[in-house]
């Protein structure tokens, strides 16, 4: 498992801010992958994002702008990520606990030289991310490399979003809670938490190439492409694949079937393909999905 693909097209732990960006130019065809979703009084839309982009990338099509234009609410994967502030205090409330052994000692030795690339790169050190517990760190470490790549949360899909939601004077839902998110990770074992942490390590020297392949992808709505990738590299940790996954999967389709009226539901593009991914679990609670583009 791709545990850098989970970061960027399925977990939006995203601090963003909210507000003040200008909308890319629209393309005319294709674009990120927007499924129609529809059963009884609901007729939405369902919108794979990414979490991290360049500044300029120009994504949004005119199927999307007619999907939000015509739908009367944004539905997030948690509704408080407008609010950076509440999730960074979220994160260091969650995120650190007094005592833990010191990051390095939480990985391979084998694997030490490449922390200390990887937090020097971003503009840190083990001893500011030992307060960490383990899934925080290898949250952070992540951001970390992201700072190479010149992309940035600003620039990802949600405050586009929220900012075209809110111009319009339409409510902005969500389908969890940043916390709910948080603890997906915080309640694994400590195995598991180390075992993500060495897979953010291993992923780093090869972020540049990764980052390109997915950036490609989502633009085309390739899904495929994209499973793909979550599929190369270290075998996926059951404990984390269930708990970052398919649990939150399940939680989504049990939120979005009481659901009526015209939501544009916006979540990580990892979440819509597949084992267990939402698109099949909402088609097999009876609603009619067709793929618009």
């Amino acid at each position: 498992m791709r545990i850098f693909a989970r970061f960027l097209t399925l977990l939006a732990f995203a601090f963003v801010a909210a507000c003040g960006q200008e909308p890319p130019t629209p393309q005319p065809e294709h674009g990120p992958a927007i499924w129609r979703v529809q059963r009884g009084a609901l007729d939405g839309w369902i919108f794979g994002t990414i979490h991290v982009l360049p500044k300029g990338i120009a994504w949004q099509t005119r199927t999307f702008g007619e999907a939000i234009q015509q739908a009367d609410r944004l539905v997030l994967e948690a509704a408080d990520l407008q609010n950076p502030q509440k999730t960074l205090a979220l994160f260091e409330k969650m995120g650190r606990s007094p005592d833990l052994p010191p990051l390095e000692a939480r990985i391979p030795p084998a694997d030490r030289d490449a922390l200390e690339q990887i937090v020097a790169g971003g503009g840190t050190s083990t001893q500011a991310l030992a307060g960490y517990e383990s899934w925080a760190a290898a949250m952070l470490l992540s951001a970390a490399t992201q700072q190479s790549l010149h992309v940035s949360q600003d620039n990802g899909v949600e405050p586009a979003l929220i900012a075209a939601f809110k111009s319009a004077g339409k409510p902005i839902d969500g389908l969890e809670t940043v916390e709910r998110q948080f603890a997906a990770f915080d309640t694994l074992p400590e195995a598991a938490q180390r075992r993500l942490l060495v897979q953010t390590v291993h992923e780093a020297k090869d972020m540049r190439a990764l980052y390109d392949r997915i950036l490609n992808a989502w633009m085309k709505g390739d899904m495929a492409a994209i499973a793909k990738e979550d599929q190369i590299g270290d075998q996926p940790d059951p404990l984390v694949e269930e708990a970052v996954l398919i649990a939150r999967n399940r939680d989504w389709a049990k939120a979005i079937e009481p659901m009526t009226g015209r939501p544009f539901i916006a979540v990580g593009a990892g979440h819509l393909t597949g084992t267990d991914n939402l698109i099949d679990l909402l088609k097999a609670k009876g609603f009619s999905i067709t793929r618009l583009q």
